[in-house]
């Protein structure tokens, strides 16, 4: 799914209206209709509805959706700012629709107290659309400092108020906080970062009829992985086949206390399609790992730290889970970057030894992916302020360095060397322990084994990952998930794909 800019988008509604024969009037009712029919099926006619409108298109929105709500039954009250005059060109024909049903008070924001509000009430953010690049402020501003407290449920028409669709809020700005976003047409890329999300709430996008060939000729640099994507990069196992046309995937992990990390790269490439698996490790680990995973092959690499890399051309290494930053492990993995020039998959403790000379970065092997959280991210390319100046330093990381960066987060982005962002939007918080990190280096790893480009392993290693991840929740909780329990769901994901 393509994820396109504030311009764009507004660029969308015009080529629709003029090259669809449709009248931004229409598109604006069909707007409005997607998000009544969303309400009209979710909540009961008994709730009263407050919706609080702007003078711009998106409170048009919402001044339509007041007559059709009233229309299907609900109790409908509308507030506007009676201070500012004039509406947009749309919203001002709605508005004087609207006054024509006597059912409905059309009030002031002065006007609003917690009087109108019942426990079944619900508010809605018709205040600002994707068109705000500014501060709120005055009434507008006010109003939302008031709502923000009430313990009702509450939803925002496209994007909450405050809400900048392409970056990060502002510094104290004030922001609608919503439980749910009826988002039109598009997901917004800023609804994909953890300082946007707790504002939104759940998301549903909501069709209303941009143009199909608008959305297929525009570019975009910015997606997010859905079924599609996926079901065009899955292969799935042959009938006639063998080991030998799945891959040799070597994770190199372990040291002295840190086996389990290990254990749960080596057990996660497995169940991913691995045909051939070594596991290179300190002999401390031996017993644990032959037990845990017989399926797979032990190569020594010391005795409580891994101090000996062996080279294999026709390996897919994936290195870094429980590693341990001892001395003679830095020295001897980079001596093995230098020798090496596949692609493989670096996280953890091999991101760490990288990230302690910066001349370190350019012995990455081209095309390789890297899977940082956003400390090792920072300890590698120096700190950002937010996620998305992360995500922009990111890019250029990328470009520079040839390689493709998972950057692990509320959303997971997975940043191409030509500057392609792929946004991850399964997964969930039960991923947020340890040991999960390490299942997502194995499934990596073991993709890129099976000839999976450095981009799609990425892209389909992730969606994966999340994916087994919401099996799990949903079996265990997202409390008691642990990591070895995704890499038990993993083959559901796979029968889920075979459907």
């Amino acid at each position: 799914m393509k994820i396109f800019s504030a311009a764009q988008i507004k660029n969308g509604d015009l080529f629709t209206i003029k090259n669809e024969s449709i009248a931004s009037l229409h598109l604006m009712e069909k707007a409005a209709m997607a998000c009544t029919d969303f309400i009209h099926h979710k909540y009961l006619k008994t709730q009263n509805i407050l919706i609080f409108c702007g003078n711009g298109n998106n409170g048009g929105d919402g001044l339509a959706m007041a007559r059709l709500l009233y229309q299907k039954g609900f109790d409908v009250d509308v507030f506007i700012d009676k201070s500012k005059k004039g509406f947009s060109k749309d919203a001002e024909i709605n508005y004087h629709r609207l006054k024509e049903f006597l059912g409905i008070r059309i009030l002031d924001f002065t006007d609003f107290n917690e009087s109108f509000i019942n426990e079944d009430s619900i508010i809605i953010d018709a205040l600002f659309g994707t068109g705000l690049n500014r501060k709120i402020e005055g009434e507008v501003a006010e109003i939302i400092l008031k709502l923000n407290p009430i313990h009702v449920h509450k939803i925002a028409i496209d994007i909450p108020s405050g809400v900048l669709a392409d970056g990060n809020i502002p510094e104290n700005a004030v922001v609608f906080k919503a439980d749910e976003t009826l988002s039109l047409q598009f997901c917004k890329q800023s609804f994909l970062h953890p300082e946007i999300s707790e504002y939104c709430g759940k998301i549903h996008i909501l069709e209303i009829g941009i143009s199909k060939k608008y959305i297929e000729n525009t570019e975009t640099p910015h997606y997010i992985i859905d079924e599609e994507v996926i079901r065009k990069i899955y292969k799935k196992r042959k009938d006639i086949s063998h080991k030998g046309n799945y891959g040799k995937t070597c994770i190199i992990a372990g040291s002295f206390g840190k086996i389990g990390a290990a254990v749960l790269a080596t057990k996660s490439a497995l169940f991913s399609g691995s045909g051939l698996t070594y596991i290179l490790a300190p002999k401390c680990g031996y017993e644990i790992l032959q037990t845990t995973c017989p399926e797979a092959m032990y190569l020594y690499g010391g005795e409580d730290f891994v101090k000996i890399f062996t080279v294999e051309n026709d390996f897919t290494y994936g290195i870094g889970p429980g590693l341990g930053t001892d001395y003679e492990t830095e020295e001897k993995l980079m001596h093995f970057l230098k020798n090496y020039n596949e692609p493989l998959v670096l996280d953890a403790d091999a991101l760490n030894l990288i990230s302690k000379n910066s001349e370190n970065l350019k012995l990455i092997p081209k095309n390789s992916i890297i899977t940082p959280h956003p400390k090792e991210f920072s300890r590698l390319f120096g700190e950002a302020k937010d996620s998305f100046e992360r995500l922009e330093l990111a890019k250029s990381k990328a470009k520079e360095l040839n390689i493709y960066i998972v950057l692990k987060d509320h959303h997971t982005q997975i940043i191409t060397p030509e500057g392609n962002v792929f946004y991850n939007i399964t997964g969930n918080s039960g991923l947020a322990k340890g040991g999960s990190g390490d299942v997502l280096l194995g499934i990596i790893t073991s993709f890129l084994a099976q000839g999976y480009s450095p981009e799609n392993a990425a892209i389909f290693g992730v969606w994966l990952h999340g994916k087994a991840a919401d099996f799990t929740a949903e079996k265990h909780s997202k409390e008691a998930m642990l990591a070895s329990d995704v890499i038990q769901h993993i083959g559901e994901v796979f029968k889920y794909l075979q459907k």
